[in-house]
């Protein structure tokens, strides 16, 4: 019994740790290509697709594929229609972890040559920082899933010799399904599909169970690894249950038809096999694997804009706010994170300079004081949230973008309280002594909002810091001019003062709005920033 159990548990142990460590490892050493390509090639349906396939391929892990892609969908980078495609090409690209093992792993004692590669990964790993040191956690764990897969194999080998189960459980619909829940709740177990599909390819190798049997739970490991997906959105936004949701719906629905017309694709499988000179067995499976994810994407690729719309009806959304997009499952992407509290940030921003310009012209609609108690709740979430935000040593880039975002959030709230201030001194903006005040504020407030909109406030910042640095030049002489006029007893003192007072709060309002659009843009280029631009300013000592 010990010479079946032992390596059948450390065959599978050792398979798990090495893909664990292998996807890892490749999807750190190249994390900025692997989110470029599912960030911008996703135009179309069809390029949504090659970017999940080649993506899922090369990191040898759907998980890390849907998982950042949920990141993406919830932080509004990917539209939903989109995603659909990136999740049928992670289906597809999910496959190629079998026809490696089926391939080469069942066929060549692959973990005795790849010891050496555990050596040296250890190696990197150890003597190296940043991508050399994550590259050989990828060596290692390419190492360990080989010699796992010998290990698996020596266990099942013993297991077939003593018993076989190819002749229990086989022939009908309810048989097959029954193990397709197996196989299901043994992938939701292992948290790896990768890792089931090696388990029945390397039994069916080993004739412990029939091609039949094998298909079954190969559909079932299909279903199953849609429940990491299922977990990263438990608390999550409607956008991340949407995208969990079409997963499981197109996994579910094409391994149902697998499963239903079972002899068809097998059949298909072996005329396939005879035009390619395939032997059967593990390769059989495997392209009985890639079949009928592919004719799901046949099915579902031209229609990803109708499933998209089907999976809206099921999960309507109960009408967006600015702070929706924001739950914890990006925390596990930072750079997605941020990205997701920049887009709120400057909505917020939008929301604010609407309401100074509405001040400014008094036409204030009936909402606005209730406008402003919402900012001031929405900033104390983003906030919360930008707090929790936390990048590993080595990350200054992202970091400065951090701490951009926080002094954004800080002057926004500055900016928030002097547009109360200002409502309830009642000004009349309308008297010719605020017209030069007015007529600058007005094309700050313009810039702003262009810039913002645009997602390219650097382009208009000199110009912006240029007015804030006129409003403060200007606020000080005006402020001097009328107090040198105003002679001692004046009965019209309280009311030079108060005019004073009002310039200067348009003065440090329009600070206030520089210094955010400041921190918008260092939060929107990365941390970095012009330095001309900061060297110039000379704010108000009174801001």
């Amino acid at each position: 019994m010990q010479e079946i159990l032992f390596p059948f548990l450390g065959g599978i142990g050792l398979f798990l740790t090495g893909m664990m460590l292998l996807s890892d490892g490749l999807t750190a050493f190249a994390s900025g290509t692997f989110k470029r390509a599912l960030g911008q090639y996703t135009g179309t349906p069809c390029r949504a697709f090659a970017s999940g396939t080649l993506v899922t391929a090369l990191a040898q892990s759907s998980t890390a594929t849907t998982v950042t892609l949920i990141g993406f969908v919830s932080a509004g980078l990917i539209p939903f229609s989109q995603a659909i495609g990136v999740l049928i090409g992670a289906s597809l690209g999910n496959t190629v972890t079998g026809w490696i093992v089926a391939g080469l792993g069942l066929k060549i004692n692959l973990g005795f040559y790849t010891l050496p590669l555990i050596g040296l990964g250890a190696l990197l790993k150890l003597l190296t920082r940043g991508r050399w040191a994550v590259l050989g956690m990828a060596l290692v764990g390419f190492g360990l899933m080989f010699l796992g897969l010998n290990t698996l194999r020596e266990g099942m080998q013993a297991l077939s010799a003593m018993v076989s189960l190819a002749e229990l459980l086989a022939g009908g619909f309810k048989e097959r399904f029954m193990i397709m829940l197996f196989g299901l709740a043994m992938t939701i177990i292992l948290q790896s599909s990768s890792t089931a599909i090696a388990t029945t390819l390397t039994a069916l190798h080993a004739h412990t169970i029939n091609l039949d049997q094998a298909a079954a739970l190969v559909v079932g490991a299909a279903i199953g690894t849609t429940f990491t997906g299922v977990l990263v959105t438990i608390g999550g936004t409607i956008y991340a249950k949407r995208t969990a949701l079409a997963y499981i719906l197109f996994n579910a629905i094409t391994g149902l038809f697998a499963i239903l017309l079972l002899p068809i694709y097998f059949s298909l499988v072996y005329y396939i096999g005879q035009y390619f000179s395939l032997q059967p067995g593990a390769i059989s499976l495997a392209a009985f694997h890639s079949l009928f994810i592919a004719v799901g994407v046949v099915l579902f690729l031209p229609f990803t804009q109708q499933f998209a719309q089907i999976v809206e009806r099921i999960l309507p959304s109960s009408g967006e706010n600015i702070t929706e997009r924001l739950d914890d499952s990006m925390l596990a992407i930072p750079a997605v994170a941020l990205e997701a509290s920049q887009r709120a940030l400057e909505q917020v921003a939008d929301r604010l300079l609407d309401a100074y310009d509405q001040l400014l012209q008094r036409s204030l609609s009936s909402s606005w004081e209730q406008q402003l108690i919402e900012s001031g709740i929405v900033l104390d979430e983003i906030f919360i949230f930008v707090s929790r935000v936390h990048f590993p040593a080595g990350e200054g880039r992202w970091d400065s973008r951090r701490i951009a975002q926080l002094h954004a959030i800080d002057h926004l709230l500055r900016l928030r309280s002097r547009i109360h201030d200002l409502f309830q001194a009642e000004i009349n903006f309308s008297e010719p002594v605020y017209g030069w005040a007015l007529e600058n504020s007005r094309c700050m407030l313009e810039l702003a909002r262009k810039g913002i909109a645009e997602k390219d406030l650097t382009a208009h910042m000199e110009r912006i810091e240029h007015i804030a640095s006129t409003l403060t030049n200007l606020s000080h002489q005006v402020r001097n001019d009328f107090l040198q006029t105003t002679a001692p007893g004046n009965s019209h003192a309280a009311a030079v003062l108060r005019t004073t007072d009002i310039f200067r709060w348009l003065n440090r309002t329009g600070n206030h709005i520089w210094r955010t659009c400041h921190y918008l843009s260092l939060g929107r280029n990365s941390g970095h920033f012009p330095a001309k631009v900061v060297e110039n300013f000379q704010p108000d000592p009174d801001t």
